[in-house]
């Protein structure tokens, strides 16, 4: 005779287990304690199995017998339902252990060592405030552009339009870091690029960081001056103005201490600013000294040493290598802003090599030096990353984990 729940309340424990059969193999069983289970009993390839759907009265009758019903329907399919669950519950851990917001936590600690305070706490706030909420729970592998889409634009929507684009950043950051370390094998948020409402600022042609190697390979073989396809490497590895490297003097660089300092009158900002000089950019200028070492400038014009090479001798330059409209000499300052805040570098230390805009003259000039080991460090692996895009071998230093 089938249970009913009176029956399964009106059952009294006894001196010994004891079972209460509903019907099609599922049973109730009921111990001295006083505890209710369920049990399903089977047969599969001749072998008997006991399946626990639960205890009564978390697991009800009704649901009970559902689950009963699935394990039937899995028998008739030539599916063990114990193994079916033990593979369940395997796959449910394995969800937990990657869900996003633990792989989140995880990239966040590895970027600590090099934020700032409130850096940090900036992040920090962004992930729990406009990505955890939705996408905080999902395995980083059942993640899809859709869905981190959906996320941003809810921030997107409360006009938030710059808030929004970091987020994304954000979650971009966090599932490379899934794909680095061996968790996921494709970054779902790089398929949204251009997806969000941009921005209105005015922005000069950039080259894509996936071009880097055929612009290398191009800047190798074209026909240029030398001195200019040396400063064209030079400014991919410093990301200074245009016009702060062609005009550059040699008496502006310590070579011993590694650094360029770039006096005020020739920022933008009126304030002196420090490039630390990475060992490729050392190199670069061993070789221009004997072309350009006796005078005062680095890049001299070819008709007149006494004057700097021309403002459009890069953009020409970029032009006979095929770039001409697509890419200038000063994309490279946004090339390299792009690439190094989606690596997670601090964006207060790129800001500060940048030499952007600081509004506050006194505060200005305190930051010409300011996170200089930093950036020390920042610089020396852009110059490794622009060695990888060559196909150069760099003994691999990650210096955006370092505690400096």
């Amino acid at each position: 005779m089938a249970l009913t729940d009176l029956a399964i309340k009106q059952a009294k424990p006894q001196d010994k287990l004891y079972y209460l059969k509903d019907g099609d193999s599922l049973f109730l069983e009921v111990t001295p304690a006083g505890g209710k289970n369920w049990r399903f009993r089977y047969r599969f390839n001749g072998k008997a199995g006991v399946l626990s759907p639960g205890k009564y009265p978390a697991v009800s009758l009704a649901e009970a017998r559902e689950k009963a019903a699935e394990a039937r329907k899995l028998l008739a399919e030539g599916v063990n339902p114990g193994e079916a669950k033990k593979a369940a519950k395997i796959a449910a851990k394995e969800a937990s252990a990657n869900a996003f917001a633990l792989l989140a936590q995880e990239w966040y600690e590895k970027q600590l060592p090099r934020w700032t305070p409130d850096h940090a706490r900036r992040v920090l706030e962004s992930l729990q405030n406009d990505a955890f909420p939705d996408l905080g729970n999902i395995a980083i592998t059942d993640l899809s552009a859709p869905q981190i889409l959906s996320t941003v634009r809810k921030v997107e929507k409360r006009g938030a339009i710059e808030t929004a684009g970091r987020v994304l950043q954000r979650i971009s950051a966090v599932l490379r870091y899934g794909v680095q370390t061996g968790r996921l094998a494709i970054n779902p948020a790089l398929a949204l690029s251009g997806a969000l409402t941009a921005a209105k600022v005015e922005h000069r042609p950039a080259m894509p960081r996936g071009e880097l190697p055929e612009f290398y390979r191009r800047l190798a073989v074209a026909n240029l001056y030398e001195p200019t396809r040396i400063a064209m490497h030079l400014l991919v590895l410093t990301f200074v103005r245009p016009g702060e490297l062609r005009a550059a003097r040699w008496d502006e660089f310590d070579i011993e201490r590694a650094e360029w300092r770039i006096p005020a009158e020739r920022m933008k900002m009126r304030v002196m600013h420090i490039v630390p000089l990475s060992q490729q950019a050392l190199a670069l200028l061993a070789s221009l000294r004997p072309l350009s070492g006796r005078g005062a400038l680095l890049f001299p014009a070819m008709t007149d040493h006494d004057r700097p090479m021309s403002e459009n001798t890069l953009s020409y330059a970029m032009g006979r290598m095929g770039y001409k409209g697509v890419a200038t000499p000063h994309g490279f300052r946004a090339l390299a802003s792009t690439t190094l805040n989606e690596e997670g570098f601090d964006p207060d230390i790129i800001e500060r090599q940048l030499a952007h805009a600081e509004r506050n003259k006194v505060r200005a000039a305190y930051h010409r030096a300011e996170y200089l080991d930093e950036r020390r460090k920042l610089m020396q692996w852009w110059a490794n990353f622009l060695d990888a895009q060559q196909g150069v071998n760099v003994r691999p230093v990650d210096f955006k984990r370092s505690r400096g």
